[in-house]
């Protein structure tokens, strides 16, 4: 796979908004990559979970091998954070929803951390004190993908894997756009209103020796609708070492990932560029860092 870092991208709201009938031929995937516009939508639980009830859908045996696209999370928002069918008009307001809405999904996140610890295993606090404690990193992120006059020869976002810990995702309940890759095929994710979508990216990967795994996903693109969506990146902090945690290795599991800090890793991926789980499998055998 020919993978560069950044993408040739010229402003693509600036594209779409001149009006346009044919995308640049820079933007046209090969014919291996190109979406499938001609599948089911999948949603990945039958019913999202209560805001306190999110622990139930992670009843796994300690210890247990997971492919976390069989376990996608969705998870209701607070309804005091939501504003259907209307995004705040003045900035001042959009602060305030940010500020509360960024709090709230950090949270989340915490109480998350403490769920994949144990389920691994470890102490209630080993992944999120390997992040930092409570000076893990944070990034929040509005994703706006305007409307494509050829959705079928191009993407919104190329596959990848995150490189962070952990996405915290509240999609565009109107307009599907995220599929993951599962069993060797890409299927769309259906929103769910009012909920969130988890899922698992490299770092905590690398941290459960691969008990986890990340989730390798892309964005496919609409002809007749925008899409926004909102991502709450859970990472660790950059420039602690990061490596598989010692409780879970052991002789006949040594550990698959070298030590290396956030930053390293974040740095390789730039150098790199999306390329499914392509990265995070390199690694294995890779010298990015002699911490080992």
């Amino acid at each position: 796979m020919n993978c560069i870092w950044p993408e040739p991208v010229v402003r693509v709201q600036s594209l779409s908004e001149s009006g346009i009938r044919k995308i640049p031929d820079r933007y046209v995937k090969p014919p291996s990559h190109r979406p499938s516009l001609n599948h089911n939508a999948v949603q990945y639980a039958n019913d999202p979970v209560s805001y306190e009830g999110y622990g139930s859908r992670l009843g796994v045996e300690k210890g247990a091998t997971l492919d976390w696209s069989d376990y996608f999370f969705l998870h209701y928002l607070p309804a005091k954070l939501r504003n259907p069918g209307k995004w705040p008009q003045f900035p001042e307001t959009c602060r305030d929803l940010v500020g509360e809405y960024g709090k709230e999904v950090s949270k989340l996140g915490g109480k998350l951390m403490k769920i994949f610890s144990s389920n691994l295993g470890l102490q209630e606090d080993g992944l999120q004190d390997a992040f930092g404690g409570e000076e893990f990193g944070g990034c929040l992120r509005v994703n706006f993908y305007p409307k494509c006059p050829q959705p079928d020869l191009t993407l919104g976002l190329s596959s990848h894997s995150d490189p962070g810990g952990m996405t915290i995702l509240l999609p565009d309940e109107n307009v599907a756009g995220l599929q993951v890759r599962k069993a060797g095929n890409w299927v769309t994710v259906k929103p769910v209103p009012s909920a969130f979508i988890i899922n698992i990216g490299d770092q905590i990967q690398v941290l459960s020796n691969a008990i986890y795994k990340s989730v390798e996903h892309r964005v496919i693109v609409n002809s007749a609708k925008d899409r926004v969506s909102l991502a709450f990146f859970y990472n660790p902090r950059g420039d602690l070492l990061i490596g598989p945690s010692k409780e879970l290795v052991k002789p006949d599991q040594p550990a698959l990932y070298p030590s290396m800090t956030f930053n390293e890793y974040r740095l390789f991926i730039r150098t790199k560029g999306p390329c499914g789980k392509a990265q995070v499998e390199s690694i294995k055998s890779s010298s990015i860092s002699s911490r080992n």
